[in-house]
């Protein structure tokens, strides 16, 4: 079924103010700034001037926060860590896990965010073995690559949904199948979909979810979240901590250490306030505005780019299929530094991984936003390789 694309850009552009001056359209690097979230950190800074220091209440808005990130997850609160980015979350459960019984081996897709490969490299200083699948050379990877990897010493599996530098989606659930089968645990590194399609943690069958709210859900730099099955909560004691990972943080006891019995005990020190505030208000836009819907919006703005792409006879990188990709459509170029800048000397908005130039619609994208990509890129068709 069709999507007219007009509908939901017609709802909703005008929430965000970008649009009266540029074509946004790099919400893989980071959403578009709506009034809401203005208006969030403009209440935080409301509440400072009256209040002056009113952290009784600030303190509570982490636990404001673990309900909107579960939500569009399909997680419950409890299996909810605020962290501040998704490396806190992720160093914390790398922390916590024993590599022990035969199991010393962490599986890393080769698609990782740089962030996710370090930290499990990371913990080779603790004997970890840190094992790589590597893509295909069509730059996707196959579920055959995880079955190679995936081994009785294997331990945890570290995949990505969406690749960051190509746009090719992991076939999550088939890859948590495997480890499942094979006793491993599985993390899921989400930051590239949560927000731009339906993530469901009970679908994927993964154990671990990290993402952020930078991007498709529409809130600012600051705050991650990461999932943890409830069942496997309390079998992991993270040795990276902080105060808001403790039981009872106002018990303040330097000489015990007692994690929280859900998955707070993945959190840290204090949090960034002023980024709950816009955290909250960019997941409670993006839930008005409708992920499913956004999902169909952007897949008929990315077949409508492809054509466009294909005409002008450039690489695409990022495979077709759906179920291959993502909100991410990555083109390949001869000099993607110069091409980013030409773009944006025209008033659009992109970004660049590898050799790639990066296109990444949103809810609030339309085709007009598409013709003025297309047309860019036809002025500038010698940096397409």
């Amino acid at each position: 079924m069709a999507v007219d694309l007009g509908t939901l850009p017609a709802r909703i552009r005008h929430r965000f103010p970008v649009f009266e001056q540029r074509v946004y359209i790099n919400s893989c690097s980071q959403g578009a700034l709506s009034d809401s979230v203005r208006d969030a950190y403009g209440r935080y800074l409301d509440d400072w001037d009256e209040h002056g220091a009113p952290w009784d209440y600030w303190i509570g808005r982490p636990e404001a926060v673990r309900g909107p990130p579960a939500s569009p997850v399909n997680a419950d609160e409890d299996e909810i860590a605020a962290t501040t980015p998704v490396s806190a979350g992720v160093s914390a459960l790398a922390s916590g896990l024993r590599f022990d019984q035969g199991r010393d081996t962490v599986v890393v897709s080769d698609f990782e965010f740089p962030t996710i490969g370090q930290i499990w490299h990371a913990q080779e200083r603790r004997g970890v073995r840190v094992v790589h699948v590597p893509a295909e050379a069509d730059g996707t990877i196959s579920l055959e690559r995880f079955a190679d990897a995936i081994d009785e010493r294997t331990a945890l599996v570290a995949t990505t949904h969406v690749c960051f530098r190509n746009g090719g989606r992991l076939d999550v659930e088939g890859i948590a199948r495997l480890a499942r089968e094979r006793g491993a645990l599985v993390l899921v590194d989400a930051y590239q979909t949560v927000g731009s399609l339906p993530v469901d943690v009970r679908t994927l069958g993964c154990d671990f979810l990290a993402a952020g709210v930078l991007k498709y859900l529409l809130g600012s730099a600051g705050l991650g979240f990461l999932y943890c099955r409830r069942e496997l909560v309390e079998t992991i004691e993270p040795t990276a901590t902080g105060w808001f990972a403790d039981r009872d943080i106002f018990e303040m006891d330097i000489r015990d250490y007692s994690p929280a019995p859900t998955a707070r005990r993945f959190e840290a020190g204090t949090p960034p306030v002023p980024s709950t505030y816009a955290a909250i208000a960019g997941i409670e836009l993006m839930r008005e505005i409708g992920i499913a819907e956004t999902e169909a919006h952007v897949r008929e703005l990315n077949a409508l780019l492809r054509d466009g792409l294909d005409e002008l006879g450039a690489t695409v990188v990022t495979p077709r299929e759906p179920e291959r990709s993502g909100a991410l459509l990555c083109v390949r170029s001869t000099k993607v530094d110069a091409l980013v800048a030409a773009l944006a000397d025209e008033g659009i908005v992109t970004s660049s991984r590898d050799d790639n130039l990066r296109i990444s619609a949103h809810c609030y994208n339309t085709a007009e936003d598409v013709e003025a990509v297309l047309e860019a890129l036809t002025t500038n068709r010698p940096l397409l390789a």
